[in-house]
């Protein structure tokens, strides 16, 4: 579980975050939504520490990770895994190579140790057998899905994703929302994820915070957000046709 104590930050003057509090939930799918500019990324950087908070607690299973010296935040940061929104795969590199890395980085496993967990964690994205292969190689799931084997290949007890639908099409985006959820609930991983999906919001929102202009707005989870009354969320969900239609299906 984390668990951030009204953070907030601001940079030049200009306020990004203002006193957030939040739960991410052990075992859930915990999505941050909202508008692009509205403070999601900074609220994920102050996490993970690239920035530090202005005032606020950062608090990962007790432990409060401002407060922390630097070699306790390190201990923190192994412990958490991440995808980015273009996979940034090693493009040198291949698949086996990359699951490799983190392995290389941050543990003292025997070469055999490591290469088992690269197969499993290649085995549980679906990728079982393409160790060789480099990123050119991968369509753009195949790179979704290895970004999320590197994320994974520590065991760590945090994961974060950064629109991992993004560039995908309708039905690969669904095996990534479903992918990220089983792993979530089979590891009992704490994961955070933003998103602009609305799709995957209603499959796998099963803790949300929307952020609109830097503060925690509304919070519930994917059954709640259809039936919203906050204007401002309401009109986020509901902007495109697609999203409205589901809307008036659900009131009939």
């Amino acid at each position: 579980m984390i668990e951030i104590k009204n953070i907030s930050k601001g940079f030049d003057g200009r306020q990004i975050v203002q006193d957030v509090s939040f739960t991410f939930h052990k075992g859930k799918t915990n999505l941050i939504i909202g508008e692009s500019g509205c403070g999601k990324t900074t609220i994920i950087k102050l996490m993970v520490g690239l920035h530090e908070p202005d005032q606020g607690d950062i608090i990962y299973d007790g432990q409060n990770f401002p407060k922390l010296s630097t070699k306790g935040q390190q201990e923190i940061r192994k412990q958490i895994g991440m995808t980015f929104q273009g996979g940034a795969l090693f493009d040198s590199q291949t698949l086996e190579e990359n699951v490799m890395f983190p392995l290389d980085m941050f543990t003292d496993l025997s070469r055999h140790e490591k290469m088992d967990r690269v197969n499993f964690c290649l085995d549980r994205v679906q990728l079982t057998g393409k160790n060789k292969l480099y990123p050119a190689e991968l369509s753009g799931g195949m790179k979704k899905r290895a970004a999320l084997a590197r994320a994974i290949a520590n065991n760590p007890r945090y994961l974060f994703c950064d629109e991992p639908n993004s560039g995908l099409d309708p039905k690969t985006a669904i095996v990534i929302d479903k992918l990220i959820h089983s792993i979530t609930q089979e590891f009992d991983i704490t994961t955070i994820i933003i998103t602009h999906d609305m799709n995957s919001v209603i499959e796998i929102g099963e803790n949300i915070m929307f952020v609109h202009k830097g503060q925690n707005w509304w919070t519930g989870d994917r059954t709640q957000i259809l039936n919203t009354n906050n204007r401002e969320l309401f009109d986020f969900v509901f902007a495109s046709e697609y999203m409205k239609n589901l809307f008036m299906a659900g009131k009939k």
